[in-house]
Order: C-alpha cells, then sequence, then structure tokens
C-alpha cells in the first residue's frame, strides 16, 4: 500500500503553498474489480491523499464500466487513469499508479496544470506549435526508473503547450501486454504514433525532433 509519509506531506504542502496558482481537478478512472485492476484500489487511497492536502486539488473518481461517455471523450481505454485538468483538461495522462519516482512527476505536473503554462525555453514552444496533425506520445515507465521522470515531464509539457500532443504516461510492468507489443526491454521507452520509438530520458530539443518527424510522417 502506497502511503505518504508525514514528512512528505509537510513538504507537498508548503510546495503547493508556494507554487499552486489555483484550481486543479484530478479525474481518476478505475474498475471496482480488484482482478480487473490491481492497483485502482491503491492509486485511489494515494490521490486522496493528495487531494486533501490542499483544497485547490479536486479529486474526482469515475468506475470506467458507468462512466464510458467520460472515458470516450477522454481516451481512456485502460485503468487506473488519471486525467489532469487545470484552466482546461490537457492532453496528457498517466496509465498506472503514479508512484515512486513518478510521483515527483504528477505533483510538477499539478504545479504546471495550476499556471497553464510550462517552463519549457520559448524555442521549444515555439517549434511546438509547428505541429498541426495528431501525435501520440507513450511513456513506458516503471516506478524504479529515476530516469523517467524526465521523460514523463518532457512529453506531458509538450501536450500542454499544444493541444494536438497526447501523451501519456504507462506503467510497463501493470499492462505488460502493451509493453511487449511494443517491446519494450528497458525504461524509459517512448513511442510516437506507434511507429517512432527511442530509449532514455532525451533533452526536451531532442525529444522534440522526433515529435516533429512523426508529425510530418502523419
Amino acid at each position: 500500500m502506497v502511503k505518504l509519509k508525514e514528512n512528505d506531506i509537510k513538504t507537498i504542502k508548503s510546495m503547493f503553498e508556494k507554487d499552486l496558482k489555483g484550481e486543479v481537478n484530478l479525474m481518476l478512472f478505475y474498475d471496482s474489480d480488484p482482478n480487473a485492476c490491481a492497483y485502482c484500489g491503491e492509486t485511489s487511497e494515494l490521490l486522496k491523499e493528495l487531494s486533501a492536502i490542499d483544497s485547490r486539488i479536486k479529486l474526482t473518481e469515475y468506475n470506467i464500466n458507468e462512466s464510458k461517455k467520460e472515458a470516450q471523450f477522454l481516451g481512456v481505454d485502460k485503468v487506473p487513469a488519471l486525467v489532469i485538468g487545470g484552466k482546461k483538461i490537457y492532453n496528457m495522462l498517466y496509465f498506472g499508479i503514479p508512484a515512486g519516482y513518478e510521483f515527483a512527476s504528477l505533483l510538477a505536473d499539478i504545479i504546471d496544470a495550476s499556471k497553464g503554462y510550462t517552463d519549457l525555453p520559448e524555442q521549444i514552444k515555439a517549434r511546438l506549435k509547428e505541429v498541426k496533425k495528431p501525435v501520440d506520445i507513450k511513456v513506458f515507465v516503471t516506478p524504479t526508473c529515476p530516469w523517467c521522470p524526465k521523460a514523463v515531464r518532457t512529453a506531458h509539457q509538450f501536450s500542454m503547450e499544444n493541444s494536438m500532443i497526447r501523451s501519456s504516461m504507462i506503467e510497463a510492468t501493470e499492462f505488460s501486454e502493451l509493453s511487449g507489443r511494443h517491446n519494450v526491454m528497458a525504461v524509459p521507452k517512448i513511442v510516437i504514433n506507434d511507429s517512432i520509438s527511442f530509449e532514455g530520458a532525451k533533452p526536451p530539443a531532442d525529444f522534440l525532433e522526433y515529435v516533429l518527424e512523426a508529425a510530418r510522417a502523419n
């Protein structure tokens, strides 16, 4: 069971008091059957703890079997799934529990969503505007991978800057069949439009080149 420690709660509370600029909506999709979703319960408990730290963090939970329209609208096809909204709903998702090193990714995404912008360099933001067609980025991770959050954060920041880009953190062991389909042998592994892939946490400028290549191939 993932549970926040008292010192962690104090640190997060201080971070939110300093950096959170507005309300953030966390939309969790789950399945109440533990055989269908082994980590849905733990993900729910973790997000409940997190939302209790600051009243501006709003958690809404959807049973995927009873909320099919909402799931389809947000592009949720597996659980647990987390969608983050701030000034608007962003096209960045978490499939699998955002625990271990990925918890830091979640906190940073929440801060960005509250502001409505990222700290990406202006030249990167300008080039992201070149993406005019849908691009799908899958970032396969494990909770024990210290390099994975950088890849997740870059992908999610790209999505915040350009709504044509959909990016998903996918916990590789929870979704082993999908990982096998994409030949995930090491993490982070990034798969773009199911055709272009690379491994490792590359700098945003290098990551962007793969995204632009995929966009041109559409």
